[in-house]
């Protein structure tokens, strides 16, 4: 497999939890102005360079695919549940509602129905945070990707705008990883993934959007905008993620997502070395080993050859 490919696959997972990280710090806070970006790694709830539920639930969904391929979803929900149970700092509630009711003995399929059921509009953004890794695993298989992304969804998200935004968004991954151009890709992805035509004007209109008018919150639409607008009108792995996080609100889910896509567009070598340097983050699930981007990249190389 060539270097340069490799290259891309490592630029998908480093920069997804580059994102979630860079973000950490500015989520649920209000929109940075224009001139005043934040660029750098910062301290907030947990230490400068910590990456948070977003990569930590893409390493247990990348450890279940490593397993088990095609994806098995219950063995997936009970790696969510390990998660859990680890009392990890930042659980979305829709995420920790379902997930403990399967903990508490629930099957996935019922623990998810009712939950949703609750409320039923909820198309929150926690499980296109994580998707990334079946795009790696799938790399050469659009369908298989597709099918997996959707079922990895299901498990704790079953809105059909969930499912599609996970599908599109890793079917978005396999098209910039073979060298499609990101305009191109994204037009591509929605496709592909069968995107809802709601959802899929959101992602058409985005790239024209002024950044005043992305409100950049935990629902799916706004995440995906978000991501899609600071691919499409950047032109560098940095500037992508920048742009993105300093919209504030859900920065580090917004973050994660347009990592992982600009990662896959542009490479790993092309993520600031500073960033990867300052990268950390303790996955519950390996007892308080401590992650950083090198560990990634080998997760990212794993994931690509089945090893």
């Amino acid at each position: 497999m060539q270097n340069d490919f490799l290259n891309h696959i490592a630029g998908a997972a480093v920069g997804a939890a580059i994102g979630d990280a860079l973000g950490m710090p500015l989520e649920f806070g209000p929109a940075r102005p224009a001139d005043r970006l934040v660029r750098e790694m910062l301290p907030g709830r947990i230490p400068a360079g910590s990456f948070t539920d977003d990569t930590e639930m893409a390493l247990a969904l990348a450890e279940s695919l490593l397993a088990y391929r095609p994806l098995d979803p219950n063995d997936l929900a009970q790696r969510f549940v390990a998660w859990i149970e680890s009392r990890p700092p930042d659980v979305g509630v829709h995420t920790a509602s379902v997930l403990w009711r399967i903990a508490d003995g629930e099957p996935w399929e019922i623990a998810t129905a009712a939950v949703q059921a609750h409320n039923a509009g909820s198309a929150g953004n926690g499980s296109v945070m994580r998707c990334w890794p079946v795009a790696l695993a799938w790399w050469d298989d659009l369908d298989r990707l597709l099918e997996d992304s959707v079922l990895q969804s299901q498990v704790t998200h079953p809105h059909p705008e969930c499912n599609a935004g996970s599908a599109f968004v890793n079917a978005a991954i396999y098209h910039l990883l073979h060298g499609i151009a990101p305009k191109d890709a994204v037009a591509r992805a929605v496709d592909d993934a069968e995107v809802p035509t709601p959802l899929r004007a959101v992602i058409a209109a985005a790239p024209d959007k002024d950044r005043r008018d992305l409100p950049s919150t935990g629902w799916v639409r706004h995440t995906l905008e978000s991501a899609v607008w600071g691919l499409l009108t950047t032109r560098t792995f940095e500037d992508a993620v920048v742009n993105v996080v300093n919209l504030g609100n859900d920065a580090d889910t917004a973050g994660a997502v347009v990592g992982a896509l600009a990662g896959a567009a542009y490479g790993l070598d092309a993520i600031p070395q500073r960033w990867r340097s300052a990268l950390r983050g303790e996955f519950p699930l390996r007892s308080g080993r401590l992650w950083r981007a090198a560990d990634l990249v080998t997760l990212a190389e794993k994931l690509v050859t089945g090893d």
